[in-house]
């Protein structure tokens, strides 16, 4: 325990000493994820020239996200949370006597918060997809009955549920208060939510605001997120079952190392004292943070892309 102490009193020391908040925490931490792009790497990453890192890409993702639904304040304290994890593993690391897995620990425990953080953007997303089919079908139907896209929300208005409504609500503030050009008003809502199909909706809707003939291509848009609900349900079930075989066979690997202390104290010394055993265990570790991000990648729910 003695280690443990000393760790917890040196990191509390830590920040009293630089005056660290989750603010600063989480400014620091994105700095150091994505940093300052000069202008160069600005235009090459537009002109498709060079991408932004996976890491940082998806740092970027959750902190928007988290602004987006006004949890900007919880990203925050993500981030203060993951720092706390990092010392916690690498604390543990050092009391049980194994450098060689003090990184895989470290790196494993600061990336349970943001994988916590993505579960719940994850959840706010798919409400919106929810409600954004039963809304964007209720104003498309008024649209192709009176073709004036402002009257047709203002009459669905009131049937709309948060988020979605209120997005419409600044849109019809944007298009009659702010400024009478609709298809720039349709462009601003277009940003509003980050869904493909949402934003093909928006970009039929600015076509048919010259073209009213082309109101009739709205309705098969609104029909995708039919579509798609009907096929995440459908392969929800499809991929479960690998991330259930999974978390149960690394349940088992990480048990087997209690459990052999008990059967074989000999078996269990050699693995926790000598340098292979210690070794072995890094491996095994290391093993199972990438096979955990692996599985995570390939079982992540289905998302529409629109080919460009």
């Amino acid at each position: 325990m003695l280690p443990f102490i000393v760790s917890l009193v040196i990191a509390v020391g830590v920040v009293f000493l630089f005056g660290l908040t989750p603010e600063r925490v989480a400014r620091d931490m994105m700095g150091m994820i994505c940093p300052k792009r000069t202008l160069r790497n600005k235009v090459q990453i537009q002109q498709g020239k060079k991408q932004t890192g996976k890491l940082a890409l998806e740092a970027m993702r959750i902190q928007e996200a988290m602004r987006t639904t006004g949890k900007e304040k919880q990203f925050m304290a993500v981030c203060a949370a993951s720092v706390v994890c990092l010392l916690a593993g690498t604390a543990i690391s050092v009391i049980i006597g194994n450098l060689f897995l003090l990184p895989v620990l470290a790196i494993a425990l600061a990336a349970i918060p943001f994988l916590y953080a993505k579960r719940t953007v994850s959840y706010y997303t798919k409400h919106i997809e929810d409600e954004m089919e039963t809304a964007l079908s209720v104003i498309t139907t008024a649209y192709v009955r009176n073709q004036d896209i402002i009257v047709s929300i203002e009459e669905n208005i009131t049937y709309l549920r948060p988020p979605v409504q209120g997005i419409f609500q600044e849109f019809l503030v944007e298009a009659k208060a702010i400024r009478a050009d609709v298809k720039q008003a349709i462009r601003v809502l277009k940003g509003k939510i980050d869904n493909t199909v949402f934003q093909e909706w928006c970009d039929a809707l600015v076509q048919c605001q010259e073209d009213r003939t082309l109101i009739d291509t709205l309705q098969p848009v609104v029909n995708k997120l039919t579509d798609l609900r009907i096929v995440k349900n459908e392969m929800k079930t499809v991929l479960m079952e690998p991330r259930k075989e999974y978390w149960t066979m690394a349940a088992f690997l990480i048990g087997n190392i209690p459990l052999l202390r008990f059967m074989n104290e000999d078996w269990y010394q050699i693995l926790m004292g000598t340098l292979p055993g210690q070794i072995v265990l890094a491996v095994c570790g290391g093993s199972l943070f990438i096979t955990a991000a692996l599985m995570l990648q390939y079982t992540r729910p289905l998302q529409y892309r629109q080919n460009r």
